[in-house]
């Protein structure tokens, strides 16, 4: 309910950064990512409400990453939230010409395609935590399967996907600049939990081996 909460407050922003109600990119954006985190949530706790306590729960855990207490709400919240004020108010003031609506769909379905990877990435991996632990007192394991088998950090991988495309979709070239600096954070998140398993989770090490690439295969 939280996390429903909190994006229901993000993307109200971006109608009162615009200053009006006609804009129906907006509308399009908000019920696609309601209705994928509704039925997303929905599943989850069906299928691993242990994995929805631990993601509300995490941040109250002794052995939360010192760092991850800023990234993580950089990343979840300030960033995103920064992102669709400058989308709202590039709408208000028209700094960005319009693109082409063909782009605009095709930005959109990336987006949902980042939303169903990140969806799959949950479904697949019952230790997927809002905050960078090692989740000892759940008996902690690595995952190999779904998305984890082509690479090692896929949830992260489709929050990148998902900003990549949103500045498109809303026609917004100022918005790039925070979604960009979003992006980078991901980026360095991505690689700080990625020496943090190497280092404290047994078997991750062995599993990098196997799975050589941490958001992009054959780059990185």
């Amino acid at each position: 309910m939280r996390n429903i909460l909190a994006t229901i407050f993000m993307l109200t922003v971006l109608f009162l950064a615009a200053g009006h109600l006609n804009w129906w990119e907006a509308w399009t954006y908000i019920a696609m990512n309601l209705a994928v985190l509704i039925v997303s949530r929905y599943i989850m706790i069906i299928k691993n409400l242990d994995m929805i306590l631990e993601r509300i729960e995490a941040a109250q855990k002794e052995n939360v990453k010192p760092w991850d207490k800023v990234l993580m709400p950089l990343t979840s919240f300030f960033g995103p939230l920064t992102s669709l004020i400058v989308a709202g108010f590039d709408e208000r003031f028209g700094w960005s010409p319009n693109l082409p609506i063909a782009i605009q769909i095709i930005a959109l379905a990336v987006i949902f395609i980042g939303n169903m990877i990140g969806f799959w990435s949950m479904v697949a991996n019952r230790f997927f935590s809002s905050h960078v632990r090692i989740q000892s007192d759940r008996s902690h394991t690595v995952v190999h399967s779904g998305p984890y088998h082509i690479i090692r950090h896929p949830g992260y991988a489709a929050s990148i996907i998902r900003w990549i495309s949103t500045p498109i979709f809303f026609s917004s070239y100022w918005m790039t600049i925070p979604t960009l600096m979003l992006i980078i954070a991901n980026i360095v998140r991505t690689s700080l939990e990625d020496r943090v398993l190497i280092v404290e989770l047994p078997g991750y090490q062995e599993y990098a081996q196997e799975v050589p690439y941490r958001l992009v295969p054959g780059v990185w």
